[in-house]
């Protein structure tokens, strides 16, 4: 039963989360606006997660508090340098190639002086496209390896942890598209390379399943490690990409939109419980 939610959650996560992607941005809703809606509620979403059901799951598995502390930092600091590598960041503000996936395929673009202006180079980059889908395989990887952690924890605790991880990677796969739709032959080609980059999400949903079943005392621990995930997203991606200068109007609604990620995971955790 388990096993079968965990390869369920994570395929719906990890293919689901680029076909919705790929239908805002058809409905004219993958903009600048709308994307920075998402990033507000996916960093809602995630935060919600880590500090209010991840971590106090670990905490009551009578862990250490001293160990998980360590494993939290330890955490962060290995998704710090996932970053560094071009492995975990998400490249959700993909008009600009001075951030995120959008640079791998300008990196070596002899224009500097286009670099800050567009998204756009004068001739594809093939060599880019695999470069970011190389990313999005090991990001969705983890993705998988850390929903799985969470439904062996508890199945509530699974389905809150899948929704929270698809509600972040929708805008980070609008990004992934609009990149990828450069570099390819067409729209079409595009969202299959990107649903299959999205598809290792459920072979991360089965080596997690297999590896915490055989490692159980350490459970604590992998949830953790999630939680550490999820607030690095969230505070070094996410966040930083909403620190602008707003109107009192959109800063509004970009706080509405960050608490209603937090109402989700909430609401969510509530009706689970009720069942």
């Amino acid at each position: 039963m388990v096993l079968l939610a965990i390869v369920a959650a994570t395929l719906a996560t990890g293919i689901g989360s680029v076909w919705v992607a790929a239908l805002l941005m058809r409905a004219g809703l993958g903009g600048k606006e709308g994307t920075q809606h998402l990033l507000s509620l996916a960093a809602g979403a995630l935060l919600a997660t880590a500090f209010m059901h991840l971590l106090p799951e670990a905490f009551e598995r009578q862990a250490g508090a001293h160990d998980l502390f360590a494993t939290l930092l330890v955490g962060v600091v290995f998704f710090f340098l996932l970053d560094k590598a071009e492995l975990w960041h998400h490249g959700h503000e993909h008009n600009h190639t001075a951030h995120g996936h959008a640079h791998a395929h300008l990196h070596d673009h002899g224009h500097a002086g286009h670099h800050h202006a567009h998204g756009h180079s004068h001739g594809p980059r093939p060599a880019g496209g695999w470069s970011l889908l190389a990313g999005d395989s090991v990001h969705c990887f983890g993705d998988g390896v850390l929903i799985a952690s969470a439904f062996v924890a508890d199945m509530r605790l699974g389905l809150v942890a899948a929704v929270s991880v698809l509600a972040h990677e929708v805008p980070h796969h609008i990004g992934d598209l609009a990149v990828l739709q450069r570099t390819s032959a067409s729209r079409r080609i595009a969202l299959v390379k990107v649903s299959l980059a999205g598809a290792v999400t459920a072979i991360g949903g089965l080596v997690g399943y297999f590896l915490v079943a055989q490692l159980h005392d350490w459970l604590p621990y992998f949830l953790v490690v999630a939680s550490s995930s999820f607030i690095y997203v969230a505070l070094a991606d996410l966040i930083p990409q909403l620190q602008k200068r707003l109107s009192a109007r959109e800063t509004t609604f970009q706080i509405l939109w960050l608490a209603g990620g937090m109402g989700v995971v909430v609401l969510l955790s509530g009706l689970a419980h009720a069942h």
